[in-house]
């Protein structure tokens, strides 16, 4: 069957959203654990501090390349495909967009040119300072494109004319009910996958028996930070339930696969919901259970999805099973967690083979959890695009043809898999590379005559992190383990 024109620029727009999302989903943490790195290094002199810095950064800055240009597509978008939702809401949410570039991206870019290149040009100081603003600049485009995400879930301080939404207050379209909860548990869950990436590479070089000590190092910061924000982001999550159980209950009924109002709700497990039978097939559950974390009540009452005109209910199967992937990959990082603190206290968080194993594993996770996040979050928005009050169908570009966002989508779907599968080659190539020292250069280097050096591409690379990788003896495993 043909799909239309606004199906299609659906499609295209979650193609889009959900390839870039996994890379603020790692940059904002790994800048702030660079940030992190930078003053550890300042304040204890500890060469392993400036040696990982270096490391990292050779990868973040081949991710935020990736992320300007999948990026950059994003406001085209809006314009080629949602025009009618940019003609309505400009006025609201073009300025949160605009204050994303010139508060965050310009940041970000100015400073990093300074981390990349000026380890050995500026002073200390001036070096760990560009690393801050680097973290800030990231939190800071966190932060304004959440709002504008925010504000579409739950809108706030405007008044409508003629069809268009003009503001009364950008302090209220800025910060929305919602805004708190959603920025809060969305950059803890970057800050979280970030550090299971870290965690994993650290298990990966152990396993290899290499960079001893930076993989210890790594390992064990990881560790203490998801020791305290897998828990709070648990936390976190419970609270932004309420706030959407308050704000936009239909996407909470259908996260639940709720069709009746009721309370004492049971908790389904598992189920096949069937929305045109409005019910659940094969439902698994638990009595009360529901209600219990839902509204802290076993009495509480909640709305079933019954409650709303079927062309008002979200695609019930997709946010169902969204919710569940992301609240499984929340448990099964607990238990990582757990497990790793448990063998740390038992003095065999270095050696134990299965756990090292199921860490490097769960490198992932994070990107799994973000992008199930996401599509709970967005997909339980539908039918609107503003909650309640502007339809998807009512906001995409109405002279636009099936054959017009067909090629433009095949063109994003290319594109994207040939930078991503480039980007993704090229960290791997650093990760095999290493943070340094001439151990894990022999390990690497190849044998056949007139291949080029492993060691030749490490230095390449370390150059353009602004510095050069140490000689011999000077700060290399042997040196540091």
């Amino acid at each position: 069957m043909a799909m239309s024109a606004l199906v299609l620029s659906r499609l295209q727009f979650a193609w889009v959203v959900a390839f870039h999302i996994l890379l603020p989903a790692f940059t904002v943490g790994l800048s702030c654990y660079i940030a992190t790195l930078e003053v550890l290094w300042w304040a204890t002199k500890r060469d392993v501090y400036r040696r990982l810095s270096a490391f990292w950064l050779r990868i973040f800055a081949v991710s935020f390349g990736m992320g300007v240009v999948s990026g950059i597509v994003m406001p085209f978008q809006f314009g080629t495909n949602w025009s009618r939702f940019m003609a309505a809401t400009s006025s609201a949410i073009g300025a949160q967009m605009t204050y994303e570039v010139l508060t965050a991206f310009f940041l970000e870019s100015a400073f990093l040119g300074v981390l990349l290149f000026g380890r050995k040009l500026v002073p200390q100081w001036a070096h760990v300072l560009s690393a801050v603003l680097v973290a800030l600049g990231t939190l800071l485009s966190a932060f304004w494109i959440l709002a504008v995400n925010s504000w579409m879930q739950t809108p706030r301080g405007y008044h409508l004319i003629n069809g268009k939404f003009v503001p009364d207050s950008m302090l209220a379209i800025i910060f929305t009910p919602s805004l708190p909860y959603r920025l809060s548990h969305t950059v803890t869950a970057f800050l979280v996958t970030t550090a299971f990436v870290i965690l994993g590479v650290g298990a990966h070089y152990l396993l290899k028996e290499r960079a001893r000590e930076e993989s210890r190092l790594m390992i064990k910061m990881s560790l203490v930070f998801l020791a305290f924000t897998v828990p709070l982001q648990i936390a976190l999550g419970d609270a932004h339930g309420l706030n959407t159980l308050a704000h936009q209950p239909a996407k909470l009924a259908a996260m639940e696969g709720l069709w009746e109002t009721g309370r004492r709700v049971p908790a389904t497990l598992f189920a096949i919901p069937d929305q045109d039978a409005q019910t659940n097939r094969f439902e698994v559950s638990i009595p009360v259970l529901a209600s219990i974390y839902l509204t802290h009540d076993p009495n509480g009452l909640v709305v079933g999805l019954k409650a709303w005109p079927r062309d008002e209910q979200p695609p019930v199967f997709v946010v169902f099973f969204a919710f569940r992937v992301m609240v499984g990959v929340a448990v099964l990082m607990f238990v990582i967690v757990v497990w790793g603190l448990v063998l740390w206290r038992g003095h065999r968080l270095y050696t134990s083979r299965t756990w090292l194993l199921l860490c490097r594993a769960a490198i992932p996770l994070g990107f799994i959890a973000v992008i199930a996040g996401w599509t709970t979050t967005e997909v339980g928005r539908q039918p609107w695009t503003v909650y309640g009050l502007m339809r998807t169908a009512d906001s995409v570009t109405p002279s636009l043809t099936a054959s017009d966002v067909a090629l433009s989508f095949s063109l994003y779907v290319v594109s994207y898999l040939v930078i991503f599968g480039t980007g993704l080659v090229l960290m791997r190539r650093l990760v095999e590379i290493g943070p340094g020292g001439h151990e894990d250069r022999a390990v690497l280097e190849p044998k056949e005559r007139g291949a080029r050096p492993l060691s030749a591409v490490s230095h390449a690379s370390n150059t353009v992190a602004g510095t050069s990788a140490p000689p011999t003896g000077a700060g290399g495993d042997d040196a540091s383990a």
